[in-house]
Parts: C-alpha cells; structure tokens; sequence
C-alpha cells in the first residue's frame, strides 16, 4: 500500500521548470466579475484554435506569420472531427488516426473512469486570458507539464487528473482547503480525458500524440487557492493539454 501511495505523489510532482514564453503579466488586469474573465477565457480559446494546428505526431503548433510553409495545415478550428465543447466551457479534439482502433493493426482502446490510474505522454502549457487594448487573447503563456520535448517518460498518475483521499499530500495536509480534491484537481481535464480511449503502450513507445484538451479558468482553479505545482500562480489561469494516454487501471477500491 505504502508503494502505492509514493507513486502516486511521485505522479504529481513530475513537472519541468515553469518557463515563460512572455514576460507580458504586466498587461493583465484582473477583470472584478468573474463572468468577464469566462468570456475573456471563450473568447481566447477560439483564437487559439484559429491560430494552431497539429504536425505529423499530433504536437500542437502556432502557425507562422511569416513563413508559407504551413498554410496547407488545418486550423484546430476546422479538423474533422470538430472541436467539441462541453457545457464547463472544455474544448477537447479528437485527432483522427491516433486512436486505438486507428492503430495498424487497430486494437481496442481502454475506456477511461474518472478516478483511474492512468499514464499519459502529456505537453501542458497555462495562459492568461486578457483583454490588452481591446484584443482578447492568450497572454502569458507559461510550461505547465513537458515530457515530451527532451524525451521524458510518460506521467504517472498525476493529482491534477485525480486525487485519492489517501494520498499523502491530503493525509498529510495542515489546511481544511489542502485536504479537499479540488485544491489538487483541474477538473475540466479529468472530464474531457474520459472522451478518449487508452493505449496499452511500454514506457518507451513512440508518441503520436491523440488529442488536444482546453480547459477555461472556470474549469480549472478559477480564483480559488490551489496546490503549488510550479512556483506560479493558476489564478485565472486556462490549461492546453497536448496528449496520449499510454495506458489506465481501475484504481484499487480502497483508494476513494
């Protein structure tokens, strides 16, 4: 048992350094309403899918402004299948061809529960959204998760996706908010990951990364405290998740 619990803080506390793209938190202003922050949020998501597309082995790239090689790429906004979003405000895309059943030869794909142990070849990346002299966009964007870029090994069972209340870190909490799941959770991942399937996939197998996962502020920590994951505050912070799920197990029912 005691095994079990060190691997599943060990999950949580796989990240790389947080390294900014931009130095431009300057510029944001805290919106007072919070539903102006949502639509700041749904409003940047759309450009985001606008103005990204997926490469050979499913890695989310920006298109370029001044480079034409990419203009054959589809937008995020126009793959097929489209975009979903569901009610929270979560963006998810699934990659056609980077499926289970799209495998050669095609396998069945495990279904994913909501409290799984799962194992995911993951890049996260957090950003602000932010109206900055009336253009609304992500700004700030910031390393949440990295495994791929200098050909890490998949995470293991991270807290962000689900939090046992046997975990150490909550056993082992000295606040009421530390002892909660939410203080660990981004629970708009964890609902938009049991849209897909898991491989059955070795530690070392190459990555063809099978989807993209947005999830809003509201849908993450929204204004509420939250676990320190990497030195910076999520506050009003949106997550885009890059991702394959490598494999998942039923969490032992001992583990609530």
């Amino acid at each position: 048992m005691k095994k079990i619990f060190l691997y599943i803080l060990a999950g949580s506390l796989c990240f790389t350094a947080c390294k900014k793209d931009d130095d431009d938190t300057s510029t944001y202003v805290e919106p007072e309403d919070i539903t102006v922050q949502n639509s700041y949020d749904d409003q940047s998501i759309d450009k985001f899918l606008d103005a990204n597309y997926l490469d050979a082995q499913g890695n989310i790239k920006a298109f370029s402004s001044t480079d034409t090689a990419d203009d054959h790429q589809t937008k995020l906004s126009a793959m097929i299948p489209a975009p979903v979003k569901l009610p929270s405000g979560v963006v998810y895309i699934v990659r056609a061809g980077a499926q289970p059943e799209d495998s050669t030869p095609p396998v069945t794909g495990t279904t994913i529960g909501n409290r799984d142990i799962v194992k995911m070849m993951l890049r996260s990346k957090t950003y602000l959204a932010a109206n900055t002299d009336g253009n609304v966009a992500f700004i700030s964007g910031s390393d949440f998760v990295n495994v791929i870029d200098g050909g890490g090994s998949p995470v293991l069972d991270p807290t962000y996706y689900y939090i046992a209340d046997e975990n150490l870190l909550i056993k082992n909490a000295t606040t009421d908010v530390a002892k909660t799941k939410g203080y660990y959770m981004i629970e708009g991942f964890n609902e938009a990951l049991q849209k897909f399937k898991a491989f059955d996939l070795p530690n070392g197998a190459n990555y063809n990364l099978q989807g993209v996962i947005i999830v809003p502020s509201r849908a993450a920590f929204a204004r509420d405290p939250h676990y320190n994951y990497t030195g910076y505050s999520f506050r009003n912070r949106s997550f885009v998740f890059n991702f394959q799920v490598y494999k998942t197990e039923a969490r032992p029912i001992n583990q609530n």
